[in-house]
């Protein structure tokens, strides 16, 4: 996918999840298991309904899709170490709710998180798993 094409996609996914359309854009991650790679730059979005959006997502397609959850995790990461607090609270909520070893073992670097309410997030999410 080219740049401007996967540009305009990030634009039409984050603007349904806005909307409040999360079944439409299950359906298209359940039809196309690559738009787990765009994860992390739609939690990069200001709109706190898309990211939202995303965690609902999340929370669904892991009752259905347990395995596939786990596609996104290299592309939240990234969020992980970005400056931006809500940024990488978001992040980490994300990979609570893929809740993998793989995924919560991310978390752990971010338990000494300069913002405490990052820290009391993973300190609670790695208490529970």
């Amino acid at each position: 996918m080219h740049e401007d094409e996967q540009a305009e996609l990030i634009s039409v996914i984050a603007d349904f999840l806005e909307m409040g359309h999360v079944e439409n854009i299950m359906a298209m991650f359940k039809q196309d298991t690559a738009l787990y790679g765009l994860s992390g730059e739609l939690l990069r979005d200001e709109r706190f309904m898309v990211r939202m959006g995303m965690a609902v997502l999340f929370e669904e397609l892991k009752v259905i899709r347990p395995q596939e959850v786990t596609l996104a995790i290299p592309a939240l990461l990234p969020i992980l170490g970005e400056e931006t607090p809500w940024m990488r609270g978001e992040a980490v909520n994300l990979l609570a709710i893929i809740g993998t070893p793989e995924a919560l073992a991310h978390l752990k670097p971010l338990a000494d998180d300069p913002e405490p309410q990052i820290r009391e997030m993973v300190q609670d999410i790695l208490a529970v798993s």
